[in-house]
């Protein structure tokens, strides 16, 4: 869709019924890492560093298995195309897509799936899911990275959490490993944070798109790494924000960050393993963002196609 001004919006997705909710993030700088005397704090939050945010659209909510099945299973896709005819939809184009191999069980474990947030995807293929929605729309998504993340969870505010330092407080805005029952819920059924945004603490964790370096922090305060974010090399770790339902409170801080790892995969039964499922991350899914101002073509294609990284 053209989006020709800032504002919040609603993304449709041609051939079926499925709308995604897109919400306004103003630019601007922010102390990205937690001080040194936060409750639950890491060694790798900090130390605190100034960051410049250029202005870009996030998701409202994170994606659901409504969404997310259409881009995995080609016949849904082609099921929705019946129901909802349009000559205009994109389906042709998308047809040709590269999508997810079959699930060799069911990924939502039977906690859940209409409504519920999409979990056990690599973040190889939450990137496919965004080449896929910009081949249906024309408009580039993406994950986020970890500085977008954490401004956009932080809202504003300078404390642990979007709501303040009270953890004791969570429960009105996450579901967490003391309120959820051993499991992920249906999206935005908590109190959203100052800006618009629900489940940024807690129900489940979400990829962002940056190599996970503990150090990270301390050569970006340094100065000795300017780009905008690490780009992935290696296969493990990756980084991960967010806590959530099997996480405690300290997990959904808006400054935590939790690497991933070869483990979420340890059930895969194929060898080399799934490019595309972790079947042992039933905790990990992703929201996406659109930057305000597109990126080049060439920009785009670089990051709809990164190098595949087996994983044996």
């Amino acid at each position: 869709m053209a989006q020709t001004k800032f504002e919040n919006y609603t993304q449709a997705i041609s051939g079926s019924d499925i709308k995604y909710d897109m919400v306004a993030i103003k630019g601007g700088e922010f102390m990205m890492g937690s001080p040194e005397k936060e409750k639950g704090r890491k060694d790798d939050e900090g130390p605190q560093h100034k960051v410049k945010i250029e202005p870009f659209w996030m998701g409202k909510y994170e994606i659901t298995w409504d969404f997310y099945d259409l881009f995995t299973t080609k016949n849904i896709e082609i099921e929705m195309a019946k129901r909802f005819p349009d000559p205009e939809n994109s389906l042709a184009k998308t047809d040709g897509s590269t999508r997810p191999s079959a699930a060799y069980v069911d990924m939502s474990f039977g906690m859940g799936r209409s409504g519920y947030p999409a979990i056990n995807m690599t973040q190889y293929a939450a990137i496919y899911f965004c080449k896929w929605l910009y081949e249906k729309t024309g408009v580039f998504y993406r994950l986020p990275t970890e500085a977008e993340w954490e401004y956009a969870c932080r809202a504003g505010t300078t404390t642990a959490y979007s709501f303040g330092d009270d953890p004791k407080q969570l429960g009105e805005y996450a579901w967490y490993k003391s309120n959820s029952g051993g499991g992920y819920k249906k999206i935005g059924t908590k109190k959203p944070n100052p800006w618009g945004l629900y489940d940024m603490h807690g129900n489940v964790m979400e990829w962002t798109i940056d190599q996970y370096y503990k150090d990270y922090y301390t050569k970006k305060a340094k100065g000795e790494v300017n780009e905008a974010y690490p780009k992935v090399k290696e296969l493990y770790p990756n980084s991960v924000r967010g806590g959530s339902w099997d996480d405690d409170a300290t997990v959904a801080r808006s400054a935590a960050r939790v690497p991933s790892a070869a483990e979420w995969k340890i059930i895969d039964p194929q060898s080399p393993k799934s490019e595309w499922w972790m079947t042992s991350a039933s905790f990990v899914g992703f929201r996406i963002v659109r930057p305000a101002t597109p990126p080049s073509k060439e920009e785009i294609a670089a990051y709809y196609n990164p190098p595949l990284i087996e994983d044996y």
